[in-house]
């Protein structure tokens, strides 16, 4: 099984970018205008210097020019300001959407896909390509859109004070035109293979530091050593690439950006002896192109975060890909279990479930009993929906299990295994996510069918803040078969689980391990 997620393509993420535009409609249309205004207030002043020089080679007076002057610089920083809060704003808000968005698909993926993906690789997309979208949208993005509006503006305004200079100052930025052509045909599939990289080099490291132990036990230090060069230089060759990228870019652009002013001296020089030109056109152009050279530069040095944040972006979105659609597959009828020829293998292996059959009615229990190895929690995980079989058929009700939405299958099978995760909050909150609509007598009935009778004794009872640490791996289990009885599942596959409730007697019910067996078969 594919053990990568899915990337975006560019079209998905331009959708889901004008997705996130249109959820704060008010706040892009206010950032977007007080950018503009902003922009245009910075034409002012360079076009009254035109004027003032003219005005003062003909003996004219400058007092007011020069207090309009003042009072547009004075404006243009009030509104850049205000700008700047109302887009961080902005920026905030769409960052708060995607990270609401990731939780949900996070927790929407199917358990198939949540038990073969690398572990380092959804992290990665969770932590650091969340951080990576959210500095662009409270600082590219702004910073972006101020400098695009400065630019066309003074793009224009060049044009307007005389279009024979202004033709001669955009020539001049056909470098940076080529030299940006060339730089975005190679950033995303190099910041995608950097950000693939990061995601196996952090699987790695989690791998090492929790098997700490069995890789010392076993003496495969040397062995993991070597995997771990492998992957840290992938990740060192990845960087490289984009840091080749980067320095071819920046030199051309340093060099083009300074030609536009030099070139329109030149010209301004030459159309002035002929008298083609005043001076303070010149001065005012030159000016322009002044100013212009700081919104391409700020435009460019975003350029690297905006190629970064969009391969982010694509990972996040990307995640939006392996969700089953909500019935899709056929409802099952009935709770009926069929297991018909099934052969399962790993990856580069062999059979560990082959030939099985078996049927498992409503009302009966089936204990699946035998040495370690044996493919006792991998039958559970077929039965469960999360692998499928290589040959044969798994269903509930003749519907496949594993073609089963994350919903469907909850409401017909869930599988408990020995690890469990207790997530932050208090009891209550952790009993609520297996059903929200449940009231405190049926939280205490699923708790005192597992024998948690512990929770009493808390300071708050169901209100006290819940912790594995403190709780311990018994308690946290109890709470585990707690929520499963909340669910009410017509189907419960234990895998290991050496307590099972009573409560399960009512429905179908399959243990995977030796423990408490007998038990559990004589009740």
């Amino acid at each position: 099984m594919n053990r990568d997620l899915p990337i975006a393509d560019r079209r998905q993420v331009r959708r889901a970018a004008l997705r996130l535009v249109r959820r704060d409609v008010p706040g892009f249309t206010a950032t977007l205008l007080l950018n503009s205004l902003a922009a245009a207030a910075a034409l002012v002043s360079p076009w009254l210097l035109g004027r003032i020089i003219d005005a003062i080679g003909t003996g004219g007076t400058i007092d007011l020019l020069a207090a309009i002057a003042v009072g547009a610089a004075l404006a243009q920083l009030v509104l850049s300001r205000y700008a700047e809060k109302v887009g961080t704003g902005f920026s905030e808000r769409v960052q708060e959407h995607i990270r609401a968005e990731l939780l949900g698909r996070v927790l929407a993926l199917p358990a198939a896909t949540v038990e073969h993906i690398r572990t380092g690789d959804l992290t990665a997309r969770g932590t650091t390509d969340v951080a990576v979208v959210g500095r662009t949208l409270r600082d590219a993005a702004p910073a972006i859109l101020v400098s695009s509006l400065r630019a066309l503006f003074l793009i224009v305004a060049v044009f307007l004070v005389d279009p024979a200079l202004g033709a001669c100052g955009l020539l001049a930025l056909a470098g940076i035109v080529a030299a940006s052509r060339w730089y975005l045909r190679r950033a995303r599939p190099a910041y995608l293979e950097e950000g693939a990289a990061r995601s196996e080099l952090a699987e790695h490291l989690a791998a090492n530091a929790a098997g700490a132990c069995t890789i010392e036990a076993l003496g495969l230090q040397a062995k993991r050593t070597r995997a771990a060069e492998r992957v840290i230089e992938r990740s060192r060759v990845a960087q490289l690439r984009t840091l080749f990228l980067r320095s071819v870019l920046w030199p051309s652009v340093e060099v083009s950006s300074l030609l536009p002013p030099v070139l329109v001296l030149l010209l301004g020089g030459v159309l002035l002896d002929r008298g083609q030109v005043t001076l303070g056109a010149v001065v005012t152009c030159v000016l322009y192109l002044r100013q212009l050279g700081q919104p391409i530069e700020t435009i460019l040095i975003w350029l690297e975060q905006l190629q970064s944040s969009g391969a982010s972006f694509a990972r996040i979105e990307g995640l939006a890909t392996p969700a089953r659609e909500e019935g899709a597959a056929a409802a099952p009828q009935g709770d009926r279990i069929e297991a018909c020829g099934v052969h399962f293998a790993y990856e580069g292996g062999g059979d560990v479930v082959a030939g099985v059959d078996l049927t498992v009615r409503p009302g009966e229990r089936l204990a699946v009993v035998g040495p370690s190895g044996a493919g006792k929690s991998t039958l559970g995980k077929l039965l469960a929906g999360i692998d499928r079989p290589r040959l044969g058929t798994v269903t509930v009700g003749s519907a496949p299990v594993a073609d089963l939405s994350p919903t469907q299958l909850r409401e017909h099978v869930v599988l408990v295994t020995q690890e469990q995760h207790l997530f932050l909050g208090t009891v209550r909150d952790n009993l609520l996510l297996a059903d929200p609509t449940a009231g405190d007598d049926r939280l205490g009935k699923a708790l005192a069918a597992v024998g948690a009778d512990w929770v009493a004794s808390l300071d708050d009872e169901l209100g006290s803040q819940s912790s594995g640490a403190a709780l311990g791996p018994d308690r946290v289990q109890q709470l585990a078969l707690a929520r499963v009885i909340l669910a009410d599942p017509h189907t419960v596959i234990l895998d290991g689980v050496p307590v099972v409730p009573t409560k399960f007697r009512s429905h179908i019910a399959v243990t995977c391990g030796d423990a408490a067996v007998q038990a559990w078969l004589a009740g």
